[in-house]
């Protein structure tokens, strides 16, 4: 098979350690119910993302903030032995690493809540360091998971530095028009589209209708994720429904940040974007069949089944 060479991919966002329980059911405003199992992991949307990219063979720097404890080290000794660089993750000495608290159910359905902890210190400062490594024409993958002006900071060094950046707008939140702009791809979910553009997403049609809202406001290309229902592709000249492959979903914890960490390395290759969400869509169909977050992330060989060719490092 055939081996391209990837640009290089940087990852600037959050690295959380994750603690999931497992239950049939989601419980209810005020209810309780009975576990089945606890665990305790790495993750995070950066991290997570990063993770995804690295395993398909891409050369990834991650820029992320992380406490000085345990949790920390842990987290950071996961991302290097993945082979991501990570010279850019400081250590904050005053904060705590952050956590994800996350209920998943018997469907693979999850609810979340984040406790940032070091990620909101993650400044522009910061940012400002990283991209004095960063290389032009590099892949940006951002989420929203850090302060908004070390995102805005973030994406106004990669425009300087002929990046193309990929923005995952989790958690969602009302974004400036300049920001959404500058990005290359907007690759929301359901719910995020809806937080974002007030239209209720719950398939093809109303997809499109919320797409013709965001790219009014500027947007350059979206990709709204419906799940099992597949990705809406949406630009100014075009739009289409890239279909999912279909599986029995066991856990569904980050099946969103591997479709973007995978969806940057179709780029890093060179492919059109259309192409690199449908290997994206492969990528995170597989993660969805196992429990975790990064635990999950397929390896390139593996997706290589479904006829994607494998990537080589630009070194």
């Amino acid at each position: 098979m055939i081996s391209r060479k990837f640009a290089p991919i940087v990852v600037i966002g959050s690295i959380n350690t994750d603690m999931v329980a497992t239950a049939p059911t989601l419980p209810a405003v005020g209810e309780t119910v009975m576990g089945k199992s606890f665990s305790v992991s790495a993750g995070g949307k950066g991290g997570n993302q990063a993770v995804a990219a690295a395993r398909l063979g891409a050369e990834v720097t991650m820029v992320g903030s992380l406490g000085a404890d345990a949790l920390g080290d842990q987290a950071i000794e996961r991302l290097r032995k993945e082979n991501i660089d990570c010279r850019h993750v400081m250590r904050d000495s005053e904060q705590a690493s952050g956590v994800a608290l996350i209920n998943v159910d018997k469907m693979g359905e999850n609810q979340i809540v984040v406790v940032p902890g070091a990620n909101a210190t993650l400044s522009a400062e910061h940012i400002d360091k990283a991209f004095h490594n960063i290389v032009e024409g590099s892949i940006l993958l951002l989420q929203l998971e850090i302060p908004l002006a070390s995102v805005s900071r973030a994406i106004e060094l990669a425009v300087e530095n002929n990046c193309q950046i990929i923005l995952d707008p989790a958690p969602a939140r009302a974004l400036p028009s300049y920001l959404l702009e500058n990005v290359f791809l907007l690759t929301p979910n359901e719910i995020e589209a809806e937080i974002l553009t007030g239209v209720k997403v719950t398939g093809e049609s109303s997809a499109k209708e919320a797409a013709s809202v965001l790219l009014r406001r500027g947007v350059n290309n979206l990709a709204i994720t419906l799940g099992g229902g597949g990705v809406f592709l949406a630009s100014k000249n075009e739009h289409q429904l890239i279909p999912a492959t279909e599986v029995e979903a066991i856990d569904t914890t980050a099946a969103g940040d591997c479709f973007n960490g995978s969806l940057a390395v179709g780029l890093a290759l060179g492919n059109e974007l259309s192409q690199s969400i449908e290997f994206a869509c492969t990528a995170a169909s597989i993660s969805v069949t196992r429990a975790g977050a990064q635990d999950a992330m397929p390896f390139a060989h593996e997706v290589e089944i479904y006829g994607f060719p494998r990537g080589e490092k630009n070194c």
